[in-house]
């Protein structure tokens, strides 16, 4: 499973801050590398012509995909969390992307930062704590009536209120364990795959023809599904933020 291990990088193996290792990782230059390539993918699509390229209209199209998706869950005042939602989206799609991708240099291969569950928490965790702000924020204290249903007899509510609780609670857990999981399993199951291939040509033409084949062109399909999870994945995760930052916005 070495292509899950976070392993530190250029030599920082041995560098301390107040006795935490703070070493640069393959994970935190995967992350730098999704920053920039998402960077350098925003600025050549923002030159305003007239008629745009094929390029401009890229982004164009992303920006208007989540600004719908912003205000179809939140109405007209959930234009200010566009750029929030915009940036998450756009992040988790080019970090699993190019985790996807098939390169190696100097040693250095693709790292899926998103298939491991501290990464994941921390995006699930700030989702999380916009809505806590904003939830306390705009309505005070009066945010606890999130947890009991409007209309609920007070009897359901001593029994409702604590499950809505406990369930609110784990919604940044839930929320980072979708895509934690699903970028972990469809790697596995590639790295067993090609385990598969390797194997089968391996042991003789005959295993070759009868397994490393088919593993082969299954490893392709699971490919091909893979870049449909990773975008799946990516607008779950905006779809859901989304949809947790209107219940703060709206209490029922």
């Amino acid at each position: 499973m070495h292509q899950f291990t976070v392993e530190p990088m250029f030599g920082s193996a041995g560098w301390e801050a107040a006795g935490f290792n703070i070493a640069f990782t393959n994970s935190a230059m995967w992350m730098v590398i999704a920053a920039v390539v998402l960077w350098m993918f925003m600025l050549g699509g923002m030159k305003r012509q007239l008629v745009p390229g094929r390029w401009q209209m890229a982004v164009e199209s992303f920006t208007g995909f989540i600004d719908n998706l912003v205000e179809a869950n939140i109405g007209k005042e959930g234009k200010k969390y566009v750029p929030y939602v915009f940036s998450l989206f756009m992040f988790i799609l080019f970090a699993n992307l190019l985790g996807l991708m098939p390169l190696g240099l100097v040693g250095v291969h693709p790292f899926t930062f998103t298939s491991h569950f501290t990464v994941t928490g921390v995006l699930a965790i700030m989702s999380f704590a916009i809505v806590l702000i904003v939830g306390f924020w705009k309505h005070g204290l009066h945010f606890f009536s999130l947890f009991v249903p409007k209309g609920t007899p007070l009897v359901m509510a001593i029994i409702i209120a604590p499950i809505e609780f406990i369930s609110f609670l784990f919604r940044p857990f839930s929320l980072a364990l979708r895509l934690f999981v699903a970028m972990m399993a469809g790697h596995v199951l590639l790295e067993v795959l090609s385990s598969f291939v390797i194997s089968g040509w391996g042991a003789g033409l005959g295993f070759g023809v009868l397994v490393g084949i088919p593993s082969f062109v299954l490893m392709i399909a699971i490919c091909a599904l893979e870049i449909l999870v990773s975008g799946i994945q990516a607008y779950v995760f905006a779809l859901l933020t989304s949809l947790y930052i209107n219940d703060a916005e709206h209490l029922h």
